[in-house]
């Protein structure tokens, strides 16, 4: 059986994940972590895509990414993996598959499901109890949205939402899984409860108002 066709994106957002094969770590030290941000950095400069939201694990990753033409986000994670891999390979002596499978992504509709999902990603370091603050983990987008910086695109975010906001919304843990693996399929409605949850009872288009 032929691999399934991958879900197209009629905004251009993905939620994109990948993992190590066998559990193997993607990153064994802070240089490692750094080439995959330098790396990002250049082909976005090349290629004029959106980071929303990363975070980088010892074992797996998430992006939240924006592709400037439809199509162009094989193209992007081919070269991201290729470069990585072969750096990889290189660096600790060793051949074959780093990467389990192909990435998988999700396309990404809806507003509302945006910021969740970015609260989620932000929160992977604090769930697998290796900070317990997203500020404290250097290896993320937070820390851009925060205090600034040159990689990821925060204005839209911000805008929707207002930085107070954006800051509260990402002092609630949330307990769903975004992992596109068994991504929940989560309704319109489904998804504005639990804006108003975290908002105190305001409508998703009244938060950045």
């Amino acid at each position: 059986m032929g691999r399934q066709a991958r879900k197209m994106s009629t905004t251009g957002y993905y939620h994109v994940v990948f993992r190590g094969i066998n559990r193997q770590h993607l990153f064994e030290e802070e240089s490692d972590f750094l080439y995959f941000i330098e790396s990002l950095k250049q082909l976005k400069a090349e290629m004029l895509f959106e980071l929303h939201a990363y975070c980088l694990m010892s074992n797996h990753v998430h992006l939240l990414m924006r592709e400037k033409q439809i199509g162009d986000i094989s193209v992007i994670m081919k070269r991201l993996l290729t470069k990585y891999v072969m750096y990889f390979n290189r660096k600790y002596e060793r051949s074959g598959a780093l990467i389990a499978s192909r990435y998988k992504s999700v396309p990404v509709e809806i507003d509302e499901y945006f910021v969740l999902l970015m609260c989620y990603i932000h929160q992977n370091p604090i769930k697998a109890g290796i900070v317990k603050k997203p500020e404290e983990y250097r290896f993320s987008s937070y820390n851009d949205y925060v205090q600034g910086g040159n990689l990821t695109d925060t204005s839209f975010s911000l805008k929707m939402f207002g930085r107070d906001e954006w800051l509260r919304l990402h002092q609630i843990i949330t307990n769903d899984d975004f992992d596109v693996s068994g991504k929940k399929n989560l309704s319109e409605e489904e998804i504005r409860r639990r804006i108003l949850q975290c908002t105190e009872g305001r409508e998703p288009h009244e938060v950045s108002a």
